[in-house]
This record gives structure tokens, C-alpha cells and sequence, in this order.
């Protein structure tokens, strides 16, 4: 599984990955995961208000910092 982190560096997109990671480790799902700062990048998968989450090349959360549980949910449905 590939997961990306698209956002400009804010506070909010650190929390992000952080809860990323934590509900990696909290799921056992094994995933490699990117943070993408660029703007051209983050524009190309339409994407209008960061943070957001890309899992598998689909963008699952947008504009908002999910709880760990929400994004474990997601890791596990995909």
C-alpha cells in the first residue's frame, strides 16, 4: 500500500502523517508512506484544501484532519 500526505508543511498536515502513522502502526497494515509539498503535485489529483490523504493513488480525506480510528478504517477497507 502507498499513502501520501499532500500538503504545504502547515501544522495540520504534521498532524496528518503523524495520525497516519499511528494508525498504521495501531492496524499492523504494512504501507510506505510520502509526504508531497509540491503545489503542481497536489493540484493533479484535485485536490483544492490540504491536508490530505492519498491511499493507493485515491484521495480519501480532504481539507481535514481525521481521528486515528477514521484513518485506520480507511487503511483497512482499502
Amino acid at each position: 500500500m502507498k499513502i501520501k500526505v499532500l500538503g504545504p508543511g502547515c501544522a495540520n498536515c504534521a498532524t496528518l502523517e503523524k495520525r497516519t502513522s499511528d494508525a498504521l502502526a495501531a492496524t499492523g497494515v504494512s504501507a510506505t508512506v510520502e509526504k508531497v509539498t509540491d503545489f503542481a503535485e497536489i493540484a493533479s489529483y484535485g485536490v483544492m484544501s490540504t491536508p490530505a490523504l492519498v491511499i493507493d493513488e485515491q484521495v480519501v480525506v480532504s481539507g481535514r484532519v481525521p481521528k486515528v480510528d477514521e484513518i485506520g478504517a480507511l487503511l483497512t477497507r482499502s
